[in-house]
C-alpha cells in the first residue's frame, strides 16, 4: 500500500514535494492509522495482531497452544504450535514467503479465503505491522522436520531466511522490540495481556494460552505465568462476568449453531440485579460498539420470550405495557460471530456494519430459546417473571416521576 503524503507549499509545490511512501515506511510515518496509536495501547496491540495469527491457525484446526512471553529487556516473544509460515518461494515477489508476510502490508493467508475462512484482528494489518513499528525482530520457523530464521531492523531483513537445523516440532516464534523512535511509552502491562489471553480462551474453546513475564520471579525462582484454558468457552465466559451476581436460574443458556455460513455462539444467563450486561464479539474482536449482531440478539430475545409469555397466559394480568428493556434486565451474555469479511463502523471502528448478520442471529436467538423454554418450564416462568418485575417497576418510576414533577412551585401543588 502506498500513501501519498503533499507537503502543502504554495511557494514550492511541485513533483519533489510529492512523497510516496512504499510498504512498510507508510506503517512507519503514520503509524496511528495502523494500529490506534502510538501509547500504551497501540503497543499492546502489537502482541494481539500476532496473537491473532496463532489463533488464525488454531480457527482453522493447526493450532492448540499458544505462548507469550514478556522478556526481561522490554521485547516480546510470541509462539505457537501451527504449521509455521511457509518458507518457500513466493513466485510473484521472488523471496521467501516468510519474508513476504513479514514485509508486505495485507499479505498473508488471512487474505485467501482457502487458507483462513475467517481471521481476527481488529486492523488485520498483522505481522508485517509489526515488524515496521519493532526496531528489532526475530522469528523462527519450525515446518516440514527443519528449522530456519530470519532477523529484522525496523521492518528491513538484516539476512536472507536461512535453514539452521532439523526439528520435529511445528510453529512459529517471533520475538519483537517496539521501536522507542514510535512509542510513547514501552513497558508492557502484564494485566492488559493477560485479561486479553483469558479473554481469547473463553472466546476459543480448547486453546492452550499461557502469559509468563520473565521481569517478575516468584519466590520459588520461577517467572510470574498464567495458562488460561476453556472447555466449555462462553458458558465458563458468562460465569466469570456474573462471578459476584446471584443467579436466578442454575444453567447457562449455551446455543451454538452456523447458519448461512456464519457461526453463531451465544452464552447468556439470568441474575437478581437490574442491569443488562451484553458482551459483544466479531471473530474474536471485542465490538464495544455493538452492531448488527447485538441488534439480532435483542430482536430475537425479545420476540421469543414476548411470543412465550402470551403464549403462557402469563401476561393477562399486567397492566402496562412491556418494553425491549425489561426482556433484558438481569440478563449476562456474551455474542460471539464469526463474519468471512466484516465491516466494522463506529468511532472505533468496533461496531459491525454486515446487514445480513442481524437475520441470521436473530433467527438463531429465536429458535434455539423457544426450544430452551418449551423444555425448561421452571426456568421460563422465573425469567418471565423477572420480566414482568421489571416493567412494572419501571412503569411505577415513571408515576413516581411524573408526580413530582406535577408538584413544582410553579403548579402552586
Amino acid at each position: 500500500m502506498a500513501e501519498e503524503e503533499i507537503v502543502n507549499n504554495e511557494q514550492s509545490y511541485s513533483a519533489k514535494n510529492i512523497q510516496v511512501l512504499e510498504g512498510l515506511e507508510a506503517v512507519r510515518k503514520r503509524p496511528a492509522m495502523y494500529i490506534g496509536d502510538t501509547s500504551e495501547k497501540g503497543l499492546h496491540h502489537l502482541v494481539y495482531e500476532v496473537v491473532d495469527n496463532c489463533i488464525d491457525e488454531a480457527l482453522a484446526g493447526y493450532c492448540s497452544d499458544i505462548r507469550v512471553w514478556i522478556n526481561e529487556d522490554g521485547s516480546v516473544t510470541v509462539s505457537d504450535n501451527g504449521r509455521g509460515i511457509p518458507v518457500d518461494l513466493h513466485e510473484k515477489e521472488g523471496r521467501s514467503a516468510l519474508e513476504v508476510v513479514l514485509t508486505v502490508l495485507h499479505a498473508g493467508g488471512k487474505f485467501d479465503k482457502g487458507s483462513y475462512k475467517v481471521s481476527g484482528g481488529l486492523h488485520g494489518v498483522g505481522v508485517s505491522c509489526v515488524n515496521a513499528l519493532s526496531d528489532r525482530l526475530f522469528v523462527q520457523i519450525f515446518r516440514d522436520g527443519k528449522s530456519y530464521e530470519q532477523e529484522y531492523h525496523r521492518g528491513k531483513p538484516i539476512y536472507p531466511v536461512k535453514e539452521t537445523g532439523t526439528t520435529n516440532q511445528t510453529g512459529t516464534t517471533i520475538t519483537f522490540k517496539p521501536d522507542g523512535e514510535i512509542f510513547t511509552t514501552l513497558e508492557y502491562k502484564y494485566d492488559i495481556l493477560a485479561n486479553r489471553m483469558r479473554e481469547l480462551a473463553y472466546l476459543n474453546a480448547g486453546i492452550s494460552l499461557t502469559m509468563t513475564d520473565k521481569r517478575v520471579k516468584n519466590e520459588d525462582g520461577s517467572h510470574k505465568s498464567e495458562l488460561f484454558y476453556s472447555e466449555l468457552g462462553l458458558s465458563e465466559f458468562v460465569r466469570f462476568i456474573d462471578a459476584s451476581r446471584e443467579p436466578l436460574i442454575e444453567e447457562v443458556i449455551h446455543i451454538t449453531t452456523e447458519k448461512y455460513g456464519t457461526p453463531v455462539e451465544i452464552a447468556m444467563i439470568y441474575n437478581n440485579s437490574y442491569v443488562e450486561n451484553v458482551h459483544s464479539y466479531v471473530n474474536n474482536i471485542n465490538t464495544i460498539e455493538g452492531g448488527t449482531h447485538l441488534t439480532g440478539f435483542r430482536r430475537g430475545l425479545t420476540r421469543t420470550l414476548k411470543k412465550y409469555a402470551e403464549d403462557s397466559k402469563m401476561l393477562e394480568k399486567l397492566k402496562v405495557e412491556i418494553s425491549g428493556d425489561d426482556f433484558r434486565e438481569g440478563l449476562t451474555a456474551v455474542i460471539s460471530v464469526k463474519v468471512a469479511e466484516p465491516q466494522f463502523e463506529g468511532q472505533t471502528k468496533t461496531k459491525l456494519g454486515n446487514s445480513d448478520v442481524i437475520g441470521v442471529v436473530d433467527q438463531t436467538v429465536s429458535e434455539a430459546l423457544k426450544y430452551y423454554l418449551e423444555e425448561h418450564p421452571k426456568e421460563a416462568k422465573i425469567i418471565v417473571d423477572k420480566v414482568i418485575l421489571a416493567a412494572t417497576a419501571r412503569h411505577a418510576a415513571r408515576k413516581a416521576r411524573e408526580l413530582v414533577q406535577r408538584k413544582t412551585p410553579l403548579s402552586g401543588g
